[in-house]
């Protein structure tokens, strides 16, 4: 049997296995910031049977799991999706609620034979450090011992040793932006089938790095692309089963935030904990390779400017919504407007207010706005404009692709402002751009631009990097600006590389 379910980004589906096999496929990610005060989006995507259409051929964990499950000849049974924008820490109560209903609907699917879970692995809740460790703990005790539970996570885990010791297999993603969560799902069923029909029995182990994963991160760069080849090195040795890399997700206040490694071979702890520590030791000798020095914006123009490769792209690691940020910050716009940029876009600013007085002046008005930098001064300072209504939206779309492919989703109500060259999409939900999709439905082609501004880190790329001429990660002033985060941390209980090289 196999359910599928995400907690606060959460979904759950049911069915039978090859040969009358039952799993439990279970998903819950959530990436939350204990510290700042953010108010998250928490919403229901679906239950039952909508599942199965909504998923399938999406390139997604779930549609992964869906179609490995029609490989395998998996019944699958859906029971419930929920998702969250990263924000600050779950509420409790609202964690509680989709927990004990993953339970309750895995309780009543009667006798199973594993579990799959698609987790994120940088999960708060309040009072709950480790929310993926209380998860896959919760299960364990209602599956008993003996049933296989295997777990995907997020790149950006947090790994803990509850995580590592409540679950059979553990399958993290391999690419950032990451786009094989589909690949890494049908692994995740794979391995279930393996221990199901052919007496696999693995043995997982767990090294965790006292370090701080810089912004060297894109694995398909050096120099990530050499630790992602070590790991597969590593994966092709006689009885080993998997492993990952979890860079860790660095907004977290909680004692187990950090870079981890983990390994699974068949039936050799041993063998395990001496690779993990292998692949552990090799990221450490090179801790430096991974830090970044990120530019401002104005810092990064004359760079892109005499490189001269157009369009050039400035992501804003700092205002990244996939990490809690508002998504409102100004310093991209306001270098943008001062150095007179023409064919130049910034995608997108968090602004109900500045939406809905476009949305009252219509398209075609001109008026004056104050964009930006509501939710709080750490965002800079809103930038006083007097631009032209291009277009309006509800801000529905469907993405594109690599990413989420075919789902729906929306920015809330949305409009298309111009003041003399620089264009920008005002919207109210907090979302990173993963493609162009969003932008062409407002009448916006970001491949007609000559500068681009994203609110991201890494995951537009696969939406972008294709026709982008360069590429600069910049770093402007915000609620995950460095200046912003010192001495913020309270809670990890250990030192860290880069503040301490130990």
């Amino acid at each position: 049997m196999i359910p599928i379910i995400e907690v606060v980004n959460s979904h759950k589906a049911k069915g039978k296995g090859c040969d009358g096999v039952e799993l439990q496929l279970i998903s819950a990610r959530n990436q939350l910031l204990p510290q700042l005060d953010l108010v998250g989006q928490y919403r229901y995507v679906g239950v039952g049977d909508e599942l199965i259409t909504k998923f399938s051929g999406t390139g997604t964990s779930v549609g992964g799991f869906i179609q490995a499950g029609e490989d395998h000849g998996f019944d699958l049974v859906p029971t419930i999706f929920a998702n969250a924008t990263p924000s600050a820490p779950t509420p409790r109560e609202v964690f509680d609620a989709i927990l004990n209903d993953m339970l309750d609907r895995i309780d009543a699917s009667g006798p199973i034979d594993g579990v799959l879970l698609e987790l994120h692995g940088a999960m708060v809740a309040e009072g709950i450090d480790d929310a993926e460790g209380h998860i896959l703990a919760a299960v364990r005790q209602l599956v008993g011992p003996d049933i296989p539970i295997i777990t995907q996570l997020d790149i950006h885990s947090n790994m803990s040793p509850q995580m590592v010791e409540m679950a059979d297999v553990i399958i993290g993603h391999e690419t950032y932006p990451e786009i094989d969560q589909e690949e890494r799902a049908k692994e995740c069923a794979d391995v279930m089938r393996r221990i199901l029909q052919e007496d696999l029995k693995p043995t997982l182990a767990l090294h965790q790095l006292p370090m701080l994963w810089g912004m060297n991160q894109v694995t398909a760069d050096p120099p990530m692309r050499q630790a992602i080849e070590y790991l597969h090195e590593i994966e092709s040795r006689p009885g080993v089963i998997c492993g990952s890399i979890a860079i860790g997700y660095p907004l977290a206040d909680i004692p187990h935030m950090g870079a981890s490694v983990y390994i699974a071979t068949d039936n050799d702890p041993v063998i395990a904990q001496s690779l993990a520590d292998e692949l552990a030791a090799y990221i450490w000798d090179r801790r430096a390779d991974w830090q970044l020095h990120l530019p401002s914006t104005t810092e990064a123009l004359p760079t892109g400017e005499a490189a001269g490769q157009y369009p050039i792209i400035f992501a804003d690691r700092d205002d990244n919504t996939g990490g809690g940020s508002p998504g409102d910050s100004t310093g991209m716009l306001k270098a943008f407007l001062d150095a007179g940029l023409q064919d130049a876009c910034i995608l997108y600013i968090v602004d109900p207010e500045a939406v809905a007085l476009c949305q009252e002046a219509g398209i075609g008005a001109e008026l004056e706005l104050t964009v930006g930098a509501k939710s709080t001064p750490l965002q800079g300072k809103p930038v006083p404009m007097k631009a032209q209504v291009v277009t309006l939206s509800d801000g529905g779309f469907t993405y594109e692709g690599p990413r989420n492919r075919g789902l729906k989703s929306t920015m809330g109500p949305s409009a298309y402002i111009v003041q003399d060259g620089v264009h920008v999409l005002l919207v109210s939900r907090r979302e990173q751009p993963f493609g162009i999709a969003f932008s062409l439905t407002m009448d916006l082609d970001p491949r007609q631009m000559r500068y681009i501004g994203i609110k991201s880190s890494a995951h537009f790329r696969a939406g972008f990097e294709h026709f982008a001429g360069n590429i600069y990660v910049v770093s402007e002033p915000a609620v995950h600006s460095a200046a912003t985060l010192e001495g913020q941390f309270k809670n990890l209980g250990r030192k860290l590389y880069p503040e301490y090289d130990l």
